[in-house]
């Protein structure tokens, strides 16, 4: 696994991945992280997560076209397939998401699966918001939440 750490609007993220794809973005990567001695650094092997990064946070991206692989069950990599197909710009509640996957009785699987997301952004989580159209919680914290609707205008529901 290679690593690097990216400087963000939102403060440093941590890049992870291998060949197989992208595995890992993290933010609060200010905060201490205890990397797996095994990780080495990316040198220039995440250099296109990093570019499409830059490009998203310019307002200049709204679709990322990179291989991810992150590590979750069947139904959480469900979900994260789920949360790419909401568009840039756009809001769900955590009902539409469970509907959409067709388990409209799983909301709350569905917004546990939403919470463990691996990959924050590329794989945008902070699409998902409140079915009373509150900005509910994020890992990366509600105000990174806020921010991230407000660079792509998202209009909440």
């Amino acid at each position: 696994m290679y690593f690097r750490y990216q400087p963000s609007p939102l403060g440093p993220l941590l890049l992870a991945g291998d060949d197989q794809g992208l595995h890992l973005l993290h933010m609060d990567a200010a905060q201490p992280w205890e990397l797996p001695s095994e990780w080495l650094p990316a040198q220039h092997r995440l250099d296109e997560v990093a570019r499409q990064l830059d490009e998203y946070f310019a307002g200049k991206r709204e679709i990322f076209d990179v291989r991810l692989a992150p590590l979750g069950t069947p139904f959480q990599r469900e979900v994260w397939q789920a949360l790419q197909r909401i568009p840039y710009g756009t809001t769900c509640s955590y009902s539409d998401l469970a509907g959409q996957i067709g388990r409209p009785r799983a909301v709350r699987a569905v917004g546990t699966a939403n919470g463990a997301n691996p990959i924050a952004i590329i794989v945008p989580c902070h699409r998902v918001i409140g079915s009373n159209g509150t900005l509910t919680g994020y890992a990366g914290g509600v105000e990174r939440k806020q921010m991230l609707l407000e660079l792509e205008g998202a209009w909440l529901i």
